[in-house]
């Protein structure tokens, strides 16, 4: 099945937060990873928020180096026509319904993945497949944790 990964899903293999794991997981069984062309440059912005600059460099050229094996929805007038209906019907907000529009436009049966609750309910409304981890989860990068026996 081809795994399709909203930018919140995206997001979580750069920057390690609650369901990272998952992300990687995921990615790692699914050879054909596919996004909307809105969700790179999605990414990107959000990484320049979110890290420090040694941090940034590290996280973006891996981006760019994973961003050569996805397939690319474009967001052409067909894909916004669609977000709109998408929006207005499953009450999600525009930049979400583009990705359900990308996702929905693609032949073949489709996983999609996200951390967002409201995009999750909207996807299933659509008839695509939904991993079940929508759980809310930070936005913020989280600090290393100590391991279990407390040494650093």
């Amino acid at each position: 099945m081809t795994l399709f990964l909203d930018t919140s899903a995206l997001l979580k293999r750069y920057i390690d937060e609650s369901g990272t794991r998952e992300v990687i997981e995921r990615m790692a069984e699914d050879e054909r990873w596919v996004a909307s062309a809105l969700a790179e440059a999605e990414a990107q912005v959000a990484l320049c928020h979110l890290l420090d600059d040694a941090q940034l460099k590290t996280q973006r050229r891996r981006l760019r180096q994973d961003w050569e094996r996805f397939l690319v929805v474009p967001v052409d007038g067909s894909c916004l026509f669609e977000a709109v209906e998408i929006g207005c019907q499953q009450h999600v907000r525009t930049l979400d319904a583009i990705h359900l529009a990308a996702a929905a436009r693609l032949p073949d049966a489709v996983r999609f993945l996200t951390f967002d609750h409201r995009q999750a309910a909207a996807a299933r409304a659509i008839g695509l497949d939904v991993d079940d981890f929508t759980a809310p989860t930070s936005a913020t990068p989280r600090p290393p944790t100590a391991p279990p026996d407390g040494r650093p």
